[in-house]
């Protein structure tokens, strides 16, 4: 029985296949269909299924960034109308937000377009106190003309949103209800559903996001399942999430908002998969594909995570711009990304070079790729300093054109005044300056020191660019996957499922009654553990984490702490010792004598998975290079005879220079590195030091 995965990147989708019994791992790289990503699934499976029966196949994972896309405007991704319900006088809550600038200099700046028009904002005249007492309730004959004017408008999702109703959830489910049942096939998202914690805004937000994402998610998911039925699967879809979980695609139709980062999680999870099977706890994960390069942080063998995250936002310096996007309250896995990929294109811009934010993606693709693309992108630049093969990739499925890549960057040059080798250098230079400043967003200014952790390079293009990126932050150990960039679609295989719940405490600690806590968690247990039943994970694999989300008196953000077991004095006491030791981690200063805030209650529900386990093959003779070829080193500033290496015939320690190529990427070896494979194909580069 195989478990397969596919991931859909910006220029390439990959399927993982891992042999249950035997442990064997089979890679598929093909490319992406932009204008229809779903067909690029049905191609990597079909490339599968040529040489496997499809009742072989146990699940698949899926890791997409179709709700992202459809946020940014892509064209073939209609968003539906949309609407809101929400209570008397804070119909433009979503509009005003938090009075947040994302640009405060520019005079010019235009907010993100609303997703629900003003006009399509309906308010009813109730009221639910912070306490979640009743102060006003629902007019039926005024909820039934909001009903008639919804029709009318032929809204086909809506969102409900009321004031306080993380307090009390009664309205909203009351509206909700005669909303389904008054209008037959109306997608509807309650907000407590979503986001059941208080500050309207970003619930109201996260409500409306998924009220958006809800029918394209549905249609894209529903045809993908017919689809995959059709080839003679019968299988369960499961999907990844932004918090690092997969859940069942049933699932994920209800709740689209949860899987806006979904493909850039996979690749953190699987870093930490590695960490796991090597021992080391902290990591620094580097992901380098065709579009972009992402990085992420694990410690102590958990990847990082923050609790908001600002879909369709820009991007600047590596940091998403507060403001600049629709606020969503969901934990997403912590990271820093900046426009360094494969295909990212160097233009000249004023006499000077630019590098990025525009990709050239599948289609063109990169001059090299001869598919119609005429700009110069990183991976023509690292072809023309002769670090990929200048004759094949993906083990001969792909030719590649040098002279490509030379024509266009023998122009891009001649506009700078230099040659095409100084030309491509210097992208590849800025490149790596781009990168190495997202490194240290989630290393140096996160209060860690890059030197402690390992840096694991995956991505088609990481292992190119990881010795000059661990030597600028001094970090002495480089780990590669066996297959790097095929890694992330293998991290949907090393994922459990997660399912996060939340409610509202607002209780001082001194203060908070234990028992109702405890009644809480056990209230959002029972749901987790009916979501992982419908998605037939058995009772002994179900686990359940509890946290706290802690605040000083006055804050307006939180740190979680773990009470343990069952909600009690003492419990509550360790969460609060914990509590302080974690902001002297983070912000530098603890006050034990200051008041402390238990703000939610938060729980993970956990459906265990069977996680891979590499085969150790033992490890091969002396390391033989296949041929010697001329590379360009920054390092050295000059050309130098590179031995190249089959990756499969590495034996033991090969010095750099050197250049190891396989079917999904390319690895370089930097002068002062040395690289030793394991018996389970794991590399790990060190830095010699002098």
């Amino acid at each position: 029985m195989y478990r397969v995965s596919v991931d859909v990147g910006g220029t390439f989708t990959d399927l993982v296949a891992l042999d249950e019994v035997t442990g064997e791992i089979i890679n598929i790289k093909t490319p992406s269909v932009p204008k229809n990503p779903e067909q690029g699934v049905l191609n990597a499976v079909k490339v599968f299924l040529g040489e496997h029966p499809p009742e072989l196949i146990k699940m698949i994972g899926h890791a997409t960034t179709i709700a992202t896309n459809a946020l940014f405007g892509q064209v073939d991704l209609k968003l539906p109308r949309t609407g809101l319900v929400t209570t008397s006088g804070f119909k433009d809550v979503i509009e005003i937000g938090r009075q947040r600038r994302a640009e405060v200099y520019n005079l010019f700046f235009e907010r993100p377009p609303m997703l629900v028009k003003r006009r399509h904002r309906y308010v009813i005249n109730e009221r639910i106190s912070p306490k979640g007492e009743v102060e006003r309730g629902i007019n039926p004959e005024e909820l039934e003309s909001i009903i008639h004017r919804i029709k009318e408008d032929g809204i086909e999702s809506l969102a409900v949103g009321f004031i306080n109703s993380y307090a009390n959830t009664a309205h909203e489910v009351q509206v909700k209800k005669a909303l389904l049942d008054a209008i037959p096939g109306l997608q509807v998202t309650a907000s407590h559903e979503i986001s059941n914690e208080y500050r309207e805004y970003e619930r109201f937000s996260t409500a409306v996001v998924n009220a958006v994402l809800m029918p394209v998610i549905h249609t894209y998911i529903t045809r993908l399942e017919e689809d995959l039925d059709d080839l003679g699967l019968d299988t369960q879809l499961y999907v990844m999430q932004s918090n690092g979980g997969l859940a069942r695609s049933n699932v994920v139709s209800m709740k689209p908002a949860t899987i806006v980062e979904s493909g850039p999680a996979a690749g953190v999870i699987a870093a930490a998969w590695l960490g796991e099977m090597t021992g080391v706890r902290d990591i620094i994960s580097f992901d380098m594909g065709g579009t972009t390069a992402k990085v992420g942080t694990v410690r102590g063998r958990i990847p990082e995570v923050v609790p908001e995250y600002e879909v369709a936002g820009t991007i600047h310096m590596g940091r998403l711009v507060k403001g600049s996007g629709y606020p969503v309250r969901f934990p997403f896995i912590d990271l820093a990304e900046c426009s360094a990929g494969g295909g990212t294109i160097a233009r000249e811009h004023n006499g000077s070079l630019q590098v990025g934010p525009i990709s050239a993606g599948a289609l063109p693709g990169p001059a090299c790729y001869s598919r119609g693309g005429t700009d110069a992108t990183i991976t023509d630049a690292n072809l023309v300093l002769g670090r990929l093969n200048p004759g094949e990739l993906l083990g001969g499925e792909m030719k590649i054109h040098p002279g490509n890549a030379e024509k266009v960057y023998r122009e891009l040059g001649s506009r700078l005044g230099i040659d095409e080798y100084e030309a491509a250098v210097s992208v590849i230079r800025i490149a790596n300056s781009m990168m190495g400043k997202i490194l240290r967003i989630v290393s140096v200014e996160r209060g860690y020191d890059p030197r402690d952790f390992s840096l694991v390079a995956f991505g088609g293009a990481g292992p190119m660019h990881v010795c000059t990126l661990a030597e600028e932050l001094e970090i002495n150990r480089v780990m590669l996957p066996r297959n790097p960039g095929m890694f992330s679609a293998l991290g949907l295989l090393t994922a459990d499922l997660f399912h996060d719940y939340s409610n509202p405490v607002l209780s001082g600690t001194g203060d908070v009654d234990p028992e109702s806590v405890d009644e809480l968690f056990h209230g959002m247990e029972e749901q987790g553990r009916a979501t992982l039943e419908l998605e037939g994970v058995h009772e002994s694999k179900h686990r359940f984490l509890r946290t706290l989300d802690m605040r000083y008196r006055g804050q307006g953000f939180e740190l979680h702490g773990e009470p343990g077991g069952r909600c009690t004095v003492e419990s509550v006491k360790n969460a609060l010792s914990g509590f302080h030791r974690k902001h002297m981690k983070v912000y530098g200063y603890m006050d034990e004598g200051e008041p402390v805030e238990i703000v939610n209650a938060k729980l993970r529900a956990i459906g265990l998975l069977q996680t891979p386990v590499l085969v150790d093959r033992g490890i091969n003779g002396k390391s033989e290079p296949r041929e010697t070829r001329k590379v360009y080193f920054e390092s050295l500033g000059d050309w130098y005879d590179t031995g190249i290496y089959d990756r499969k015939c590495l034996g033991d320690e090969v010095e750099g220079p050197a250049i190891v190529e396989q079917y999904d990427s390319t690895t370089v070896v930097y002068p002062g590195w040395t690289l030793r494979q394991d018996g389970k194909g794991i590399m790990t580069l060190r830095r010699i030091r002098k």
